[in-house]
């Protein structure tokens, strides 16, 4: 894959990165420390590329994620062409059944295992998604483990960023205990 360029926006949760190449989004990066270090980390990411204004395409991938890191409505991203070349054929299907979860909305990753023909590969799965180049985009903070657990989250800050982005979305896991689910909150629900 020849990435073309990156670039850096301002979310909600801090500046976040975007690459692309010649056919679609090559990658997403999640906050980190600050700009400094997101700048780093997306040159180790795709070295070579130059930091400029993305495509029009591009651009409104970046404008749907900001949309949703706002909170606002149901921002899907179904439609960001991604470049996957490269990317192990599960990791592919898993990402595409991610993908298909939309805001509000939780699988637990023995239920992506299944919807990808693999059932028992929960462990799998998970490990998939802890690679995933396309946070946000392809949602892996909505799978969750067995029995409403948070599970894992690759991403700066862990668990308590998966939480934030599923808050942000109005989702209470199951794993929170609280004594209600306040206004406009939801809780959970499975895709």
């Amino acid at each position: 894959m020849t990435v073309l360029g990156f670039a850096l926006f301002d979310t909600p949760i801090g500046a976040c990165g975007i690459a692309w190449s010649g056919r679609g989004v090559a990658g997403v990066q999640l906050p980190e420390a600050d700009e400094q270090a997101m700048r780093a980390r997306m040159r180790r990411r795709f070295p070579g590329a130059r930091e400029g204004a993305p495509p029009a395409a591009v651009q409104r991938v970046v404008d749907d994620i900001a949309a949703l890191l706002r909170g606002e409505g149901d921002s899907r991203l179904d439609g960001a062409v991604l470049d996957m070349e490269g990317v192990d054929p599960f990791d592919r299907r898993v990402y595409e059944a991610a993908r298909a979860i939309g805001p509000g909305a939780t699988l637990s990753y023995g239920e992506i295992a299944a919807r990808v023909g693999e059932p028992g590969s929960a462990w799998a799965v998970g490990q998939a998604l802890g690679r995933n180049p396309f946070p946000i985009v392809v949602p892996c903070h909505r799978v969750l483990a067995a029995r409403g657990g948070i599970g894992g989250f690759s991403a700066r800050g862990g668990v308590a960023t998966k939480r934030q982005l599923l808050a942000l979305e109005g989702v209470r896991t199951p794993d929170q205990l609280a004594l209600f689910t306040p206004p406009g909150g939801r809780r959970a629900r499975r895709a």
